[in-house]
Formats: structure tokens, C-alpha cells, sequence
């Protein structure tokens, strides 16, 4: 059974005492043989967003295993609203491939798929954080979301390209012109114990920069 069903049985029988595609069909207002499509197939966008708004169930914790299980019911707090697009999670090997003119990912690019509310361009991807480069800000486990299309800010962190076979996640800082017009800068981890990377000195191209970034608590 898909991973994401797992936890959705896990949670609406915790919740709500449902058992069983017959159970979760009738609670969603779905039929039996949409449950079973997931089952095989992975919950589509339109249904992890019944799931959250009917069950009170996270959609993101679904689709992904992290954060908050159960939406937040308070007086005071108001329901999380999942973003409406998706954004691939793809490896730092696939974003060192990026070339600066690709489609829109599909399926078969992602390890998963995560969801925001951002207005982002259709090349956005998200990586997990590895490494402790960029401690304490960052920590293995965490994701960013990257998008090609906006050009970095000083200050802003970034995913760069260094000639490697994988691409590398630094905080970018411009350190003024060459001769021919072109920005100097560096790339800079926030853990002192590893090197800046400056791209008078190496081959640095920028993939994108980040526009969201996604702690998850540790158990």
C-alpha cells in the first residue's frame, strides 16, 4: 500500500475511528474505488485537500510524514490552509543538471511532492537540507523551496553549481563587478568550519534562490 494511504489510515483511525476504504469513502463523500486508486496510486492534490478540510488530518504530514499530524483546532488559531501547488523534491545531483531553460517537472522527477501557497514559476523544485554546512539556520532534514526565476538578493540563500556533480545550498553575498560587467560574489556556509566558495576564484553558477523554508522538529 502507498506510504501516504498508510498514514491516512493511521491518522482517520485515531481521529475518527474509520477503518477501511469503506469507511474513509463515506467520511471523504467519495467512492470505494477512489480510496483504492490511492491505495496504488498515491493521493491526488484535490484529495489531500478533502482530507485536511473534512478530517482535520494535515495534508502535508500525509503527503509527507513530517510536521504536525492533526490540523490545529483552537479558538484562537484558524485551519492551516494547504498551498495549491506542487513543488518537486528532487535530489542536489537533478538540481546541478538544471540548465536555466527546462519544462515543468513531472512525476517521475520527484522523490515526492510538496505543497505551497507561493506564486512561483514552474521550475521551482525543493531540496532536503544534508550536510551541516549551513548550521544553525539550517539543519539536515529541512527543506527549501528554490525558484530558477528570481534573481538573488544579497543575503539571500541560494543553490549554486560549482562544477560538481551535485549543486551546493549557500547564503550569497556580491562582492562588486569584473571588467566585463559581470557580479562577483560569494557563496557562504553559515558553519564557520567549512570554506566560502567565490566565483572570481571557481566556476560558480547560480540555480536559484530560496523563497521558503521548512523546519520540522526532531524526535
Amino acid at each position: 500500500m502507498n506510504q501516504q494511504m498508510k498514514r491516512l489510515y493511521e491518522a482517520a483511525s485515531e481521529a475518527r475511528g474509520i477503518r477501511g476504504q469503506s469507511d474513509l469513502a463515506r467520511a471523504l463523500n467519495t467512492s470505494p474505488q477512489t480510496i483504492n486508486n490511492w491505495e496504488t496510486r498515491g493521493i491526488s492534490k484535490q484529495g489531500l485537500l478533502s482530507i485536511q478540510n473534512v478530517l482535520g488530518i494535515s495534508a502535508s504530514w500525509v503527503q509527507s510524514g513530517h510536521g504536525q499530524k492533526f490540523v490545529l483546532d483552537k479558538s484562537n488559531v484558524s485551519h492551516a490552509q494547504m498551498g495549491s501547488k506542487q513543488i518537486p523534491l528532487i535530489s542536489y545531483v537533478h538540481a546541478g543538471l538544471w540548465t536555466g531553460a527546462v519544462d515543468a517537472f513531472q512525476p517521475n522527477d520527484a522523490h515526492e511532492w510538496l505543497m505551497t501557497d507561493l506564486e512561483l514559476s514552474d521550475s521551482a523544485f525543493a531540496l532536503e537540507i544534508k550536510g551541516e554546512s549551513m548550521l544553525p539556520e539550517f539543519r539536515p532534514g529541512d527543506r527549501v523551496i528554490i525558484d530558477p526565476q528570481i534573481n538573488p538578493q544579497p543575503g539571500d540563500f541560494v543553490v549554486a553549481k560549482n562544477g560538481e556533480e551535485e549543486a551546493t545550498f549557500k547564503k550569497f553575498r556580491p562582492r562588486g563587478m569584473d571588467a566585463s560587467g559581470n557580479v562577483i560574489f560569494e557563496l557562504v556556509p553559515l558553519n564557520e568550519d567549512y570554506p566560502t566558495m567565490r566565483s572570481d576564484a571557481i566556476n560558480i553558477r547560480i540555480v536559484g534562490t530560496m523563497v521558503e523554508h521548512r523546519k520540522y522538529r526532531k524526535r
